[in-house]
């Protein structure tokens, strides 16, 4: 917004999520769309929410639609069932559910690393009624391990993502702890040390969480970073959080990450939605 400062925040390596910004355009077209709005780098929800083993002239028309628009995939989630909507992941609910996450490991893994993408979020999915939630953390560990075996053969990092309670009120991970939790679950389990943590900032301030505490205690163990103001999870600027100021913290905490741009345009094309970063400021460096 105007009168929005980065300072320092502005070294800091943004990229625009196609998922959540650009959607008004058909998904071929947001990658050009970004580029146009001077960002060299993109991240991606799965595109394709029915379906975790898409036609391969599908990923073939994805892939060519990046590749053209010259931006890089610096993201991109596993298979999470409908999103945005209520699923919230996949990987821990018994049966079918989970049975396509693992037929989408490779098939996220391979289109990854045929676009240079270094990172690969795994969403852990809601609590089921009537199922142990023991049972669930069970399968949601043994499925997270084959999710990082995976991203590390394509030489990709594997990210765990707080959700927020009011929001997804039957996703277990609505904390920083509790993610960076299974994070440590998962490189005990492999021994790869691949898995980090994805800090959300609006997520987390929709729990209530210190959000400097947890840049704190915790940014030695994020793999990326996602904005969104709050409240009403738009532009910085628009909401109350202190982006600019959090963003230093990281900065100074260390952090050279990517910081991915997951908020809603509001009532305006997407391409006007980036007034309070300076284009330059825009592509990475």
């Amino acid at each position: 917004m105007p009168g929005f400062e980065l300072g320092t925040a502005a070294e800091q390596r943004f990229n625009v999520n196609l998922s959540i910004l650009f959607t008004e355009l058909p998904l071929l077209e947001r990658p050009a769309a970004a580029a146009a709005a001077g960002f060299t780098a993109v991240e991606l929800w799965w595109p394709w929410v029915d379906s975790p083993t898409p036609d391969r002239a599908e990923l073939d028309a994805l892939k060519k639609a990046i590749e053209d628009a010259g931006v890089q995939l610096t993201g991109l989630n596993f298979y999470a069932g409908q999103l945005p909507g209520p699923d919230r992941g996949a990987l821990s609910i018994p049966g079918e559910e989970s049975e396509r996450f693992r037929a989408n490991i490779d098939v996220a893994a391979d289109f990854a690393q045929s676009l240079g993408c270094r990172a690969l979020n795994a969403l852990y999915g809601n609590r089921v009624e009537g199922v142990d939630p023991a049972e669930q953390d069970a399968l949601a560990l043994e499925n997270l391990a084959l999710a990082a075996r995976a991203a590390d053969r394509v030489g990709a990092t594997l990210l765990i993502e707080t959700l927020n309670k009011p929001e997804s009120p039957l996703y277990p991970l609505v904390t920083a702890p509790a993610g960076v939790g299974i994070v440590d679950k998962v490189n005990a389990a492999t021994g790869l040390g691949n898995a980090k943590f994805l800090m959300d900032l609006y997520h987390l301030s929709m729990n209530g969480e210190d959000l400097p505490s947890v840049i704190e205690q915790y940014a030695a163990k994020t793999g990326h970073v996602q904005i969104a103001d709050n409240p009403g999870r738009g532009a910085p600027g628009t909401g109350s959080l202190p982006l600019q100021e959090l963003l230093d913290q990281l900065k100074k905490a260390g952090y050279e990450g990517w910081v991915g741009l997951e908020y809603k345009p509001g009532d305006r094309p997407s391409a006007e939605a980036f007034d309070w970063l300076p284009r330059e400021a825009r592509a990475a460096r």
